[in-house]
C-alpha cells in the first residue's frame, strides 16, 4: 500500500529475520520509521515491549500516528526527530532498529543500553546506497561500543545485528 503519495513500503523480511536474534526487548526504537510499517511490525513481534518510532518528516509521523488505532496502554508511539538528535534519554532502549536508514553511531550508542541490540536492515541488497559501506559503518559503530554479531542476506535484502558492549567489558583488539 502506498500512502499519501509516499514511496512504496519497504519489504520487512530482513527486519523480521533480524528480530529472531535479539531476545525479548522491553523498549524498542525504530529510527527513520516513515509511516510506521517497521515500528508496527516490531510492536506485533514484541507484544510486551514499549515501541517508539522516530522520523524527520512531520507528515510521515502524522500518518504513522493515525495508524496506531486503539492503544490504551500507550505501547506504540511516534515522535518527530532525526537520527542525529534522537528525542530520548540516554541508555533508554534495549533494541534500536533501522530499516533503509543510515545510523548516526554516537546517537545510537547514546540511547542504547549496555547489552542492548542494534539492527541495521536493508530491504535491497545494496547497503552502499545509504552512503557508507557495511565494513566502514560497523567500524564506526565499534568505536562507540557496538560490536557486530551477525550480518547476512534475508529475502531481497540483508541485515546486521550488533550489541552494545558493557562498559566494564574491554573492547576486542583490532
Amino acid at each position: 500500500m502506498i500512502g499519501y503519495g509516499q514511496m512504496p513500503n519497504p519489504p520487512l523480511t530482513p527486519l523480521a529475520a533480524a528480530t529472531l536474534r535479539v531476545g525479548e526487548p522491553e523498549r524498542v526504537l525504530e529510527v527513520g520509521c516513515g509511516e510506521g510499517d517497521g515500528t508496527l511490525f516490531l510492536a506485533r513481534e514484541f507484544p510486551r515491549a514499549r515501541v517508539r518510532g522516530v522520523d524527520a518528516s512531520a507528515t510521515a509521523v502524522r500518518c504513522a500516528q493515525a495508524r496506531v488505532g486503539l492503544d490504551p496502554e500507550g505501547r506504540v508511539a511516534f515522535k518527530l526527530g532525526s537520527p542525529r538528535a534522537l528525542p530520548f534519554p540516554d541508555q533508554f532502549f534495549d533494541l534500536v532498529a533501522l530499516l533503509d536508514t543510515r545510523p548516526h553511531p554516537p546517537e545510537v550508542a547514546r540511547v542504547l543500553r549496555p547489552g542492548g541490540h542494534l539492527i541495521v536492515a536493508h530491504s535491497r541488497r545494496q547497503p552502499r546506497q545509504l552512503g557508507l559501506g557495511r565494513g566502514l559503518l560497523w567500524r564506526r559503530l565499534a568505536r562507540h561500543g557496538i560490536e557486530l554479531l551477525e550480518s547476512t542476506a534475508a529475502g531481497d535484502g540483508s541485515f546486521s545485528v550488533g550489541r552494545h558492549r558493557d562498559p566494564a567489558r574491554p573492547a576486542p583488539a583490532d
